[in-house]
């Protein structure tokens, strides 16, 4: 018996040994006949540790405000608190599809806010109860292993344990995004903006600022990770640890200077930063609408199946606000193409990422030199300009570990057409550039593109319903070096 899907969650099973119980077969396609192991589902309670963390902060600190009538302070931290814990609600119930399952309990405590601690706990089952009963079915998994410069297709069998697990880190990663940035981010800055402006720092707020401050750079981490996941979904992909070392300082540092950078200017031009901040959102929000506009594009009949028109578009609009949250706080890895099943466009965009760096430099700039000169008496006792050129720098550190990242630490740079090398490199040479173009040929090729080239097609798998699309021939296209599509999933008895 046999029966052929591809679902997206097995695109997040964990890595394993090739060493292990592998071997070569005719068409070069090295077999993994063993299980691959199953890990510890740490995303997953992490992301349910922050969001239980955060609320519960929160609480304490609405309590406070309340004993002290601080009704404004009050009314927002509130609305922090239970915009994210909804639409988390709503996306982990998209995501398992209960409503069409009778699971009443579940649904009831949704509807409580506490889905993240039973899908928490549902995890934890499923990954205690992995191996101690044999699995009827199991799902051959192929794609192309990157080992020292070369590229080796791979398949190796999945259980169902496997699967049920990877749902639930595919769900809790898209939970922690919306928690980071439609609910962390915009909280740490009311937090931080209030504690200035009482000039007195609670307990309870200094806890809840550290908690949210780790939300957003987890959140960051995250975006990234399924920006190179969706990208190059044919490949296991696998980060070094100093590859997350490097992330984790970019994303801090760039978060934390761009939140204190907006504190700093609400608290001299209070009613400015409502519209620096509208128009940021406006900005992002827009730009994919406008160029799906340009393009004249459809809209993808992918984003659910059962979904009208209306209803794909109510989803995209989300997915836009969240994409354009994320992109007022920091850079989202990413760009929309709604004419996409994947929502996303899978091509490195290095102006779009120069653009954005480059405007995002200029407007904390610009907004550190209105907090000098319009600055209160609070910071009278403060080096204002030391405290702007500290900000800048360490944006300027930020903007260094993310060039390090993508040159040295990026899992897949080596199927980048241009690196972080190659764009310096032609910014820097470009009056020798005509001369040098005619001896091409001849100059040894650039250590970051030294490697096999390889073209992504233009047939991305799905994001959300992946089910509907069609399983991949692997051996008609191990020959061809081009091609990077090598994914297919069968579950065989």
């Amino acid at each position: 018996m046999r029966e052929v899907t591809m679902e997206e969650e097995e695109r997040e099973i964990s890595d394993i040994d090739p060493q292990e119980g592998s071997a070569v077969a005719e068409n070069g396609v090295m077999l993994v006949v063993n299980h691959s192991r199953i890990l510890p589902p740490f995303s997953v309670v992490l992301a349910t540790v922050l969001y239980c963390a955060e609320f519960v902060t929160g609480a304490v600190l609405c309590s406070m405000y309340r004993k002290t009538d601080d009704v404004i302070w009050l009314s927002f931290t509130i609305a922090f608190m239970l915009l994210p814990a909804l639409l988390i609600q709503l996306t982990l119930t998209f995501i398992h599809r209960d409503l069409g399952r009778d699971r009443p309990l579940v649904l009831f405590l949704h509807l409580l806010l506490l889905g993240p601690p039973i899908r928490c706990f549902e995890a934890l089952v499923v990954y205690f109860k992995a191996g101690k009963k044999e699995e009827p079915y199991v799902t051959i998994s192929r794609k192309i292993s990157l080992k020292k410069g070369q590229e080796m297709p791979m398949e190796w069998e999945i259980g169902q344990s496997e699967r049920k697990l990877a749902t639930h880190r595919n769900a809790f990663k898209r939970t922690a995004v919306i928690q980071a940035f439609l609910g962390s981010a915009p909280q740490l800055t009311l937090q931080l903006y209030a504690t200035i402006q009482e000039k007195y720092l609670l307990p309870a707020r200094l806890v809840l600022m550290i908690i949210t401050l780790i939300s957003i750079t987890y959140g960051a981490l995250v975006c990234s990770a399924l920006a190179i996941q969706i990208r190059y979904d044919n490949y296991k992909v696998q980060l070094r640890p100093f590859a997350y070392l490097c992330m984790i300082v970019w994303r801090g540092l760039e978060i934390a200077t761009r939140i204190t950078a907006l504190v700093l200017f609400s608290t001299a031009l209070t009613h400015w930063v409502i519209l620096v901040g509208t128009v940021n959102l406006l900005f992002f929000f827009f730009l994919p609408w406008v160029e799906f506009w340009v393009r004249k594009g459809s809209l993808t009949d992918d984003v659910e199946k059962n979904f009208s028109k209306l209803g794909t578009t109510v989803v995209l609009f989300m997915f836009t606000l969240l994409y354009a949250c994320i992109n007022v706080f920091c850079w989202s890895a990413v760009q929309l193409d709604f004419t996409h099943r994947e929502l996303i466009e899978r091509k490195q965009q290095w102006d779009r990422l120069a653009m954005y760096y480059t405007g995002r430099f200029v407007e904390n700039f610009i907004l550190m030199t209105l907090w000098y000169f319009f600055k209160s008496d609070f910071y009278e006792y403060v080096c204002a300009p030391l405290l702007a050129v500290q900000l800048l720098i360490c944006y300027s550190l930020a903007l260094l570990f993310m060039l390090l990242f993508y040159q040295f630490c990026h899992p897949c740079r080596r199927l980048f057409k241009y690196n972080v090398h190659d764009c310096l490199h032609c910014v820097c040479c470009r009056p020798g550039r005509r001369g040098a173009s005619g001896r091409r040929g001849k100059l040894p090729p650039s250590y970051s593109t030294a490697a096999t080239m390889v073209l992504m097609p233009e047939e991305p798998l799905e994001l959300l319903e992946p089910r509907n699309s069609q399983p991949l021939d692997l051996t008609s296209q191990l020959g061809e070096r081009e091609t990077a599509i090598v994914d297919d999933m069968m579950d065989a008895a």
